[in-house]
């Protein structure tokens, strides 16, 4: 049975391999732009919501191949500042994908607000275009506290600041496996598989 190919919008290799592990059940070939030689084609992501800027990146890509295509995008909701960084998670010091200085500046801005008001939550929202342009949408959160300081080196982002409800520990420090189970992103996959067993099922 031949695999069907599913490509992910996204020059981030470690957000290719999570999809990868979650998704690797299914007879689909998960691969990065770069894989069909497209890691050149940027998409700006310049929406207000993370359901603009995945269906954004989704559309560009879906435009120039033949495959299913996948874009997420994901982001960092903190109460007490109204939802900032929110849609603009991965430049929110200012310069996109600089994750020290992103979180600089969210420590920064929490800087006198104790643990209990520092409630958050990081979500996922993927765009899934199928062969025949059809478009599906899904999401997925996972619920937690900003941590006072950055602890861990496994993650990206924000993730050794993100404590995770029910857990102790950062998502950088619970490592791939426990985020890989509880993460948004997991959850968004989740409702994704299930949406593509229907499709290949068909």
């Amino acid at each position: 049975m031949s695999h069907r190919k599913l490509i992910v919008s996204t020059g981030n290799e470690h957000k290719v391999e999570e999809i990868r592990k979650i998704l690797k059940d299914l007879p689909i070939e998960v691969l990065s732009k770069k894989d069909i030689g497209l890691n050149n084609m940027t998409v700006i992501e310049d929406g207000d919501s993370l359901e603009e800027n995945s269906l954004k990146k989704a559309q560009a890509l879906a435009d120039k191949v033949d495959y299913m295509v996948l874009a997420d995008d994901s982001g960092l909701f903190v109460d007490i500042l109204n939802g900032e960084p929110g849609a603009f998670s991965s430049r929110y010091a200012g310069e996109e994908g600089n994750d020290k200085k992103n979180n600089i500046k969210l420590l920064q801005r929490l800087e006198n607000t104790p643990l209990e008001k520092r409630s958050a939550k990081f979500m996922t929202v993927m765009v899934l275009i199928t062969e025949d342009k059809e478009t599906i949408i899904v999401s997925g959160e996972c619920k937690g506290i900003i941590g006072r300081e950055s602890i861990g080196y496994n993650g990206f982002g924000y993730d050794p600041l993100f404590i995770p409800e029910g857990y102790n520990n950062t998502f950088a420090e619970l490592g791939e496996d426990v985020k890989n189970r509880i993460s948004h992103r997991a959850k968004a996959l989740e409702n994704l598989r299930d949406k593509i067993s229907k499709l290949l099922g068909e």
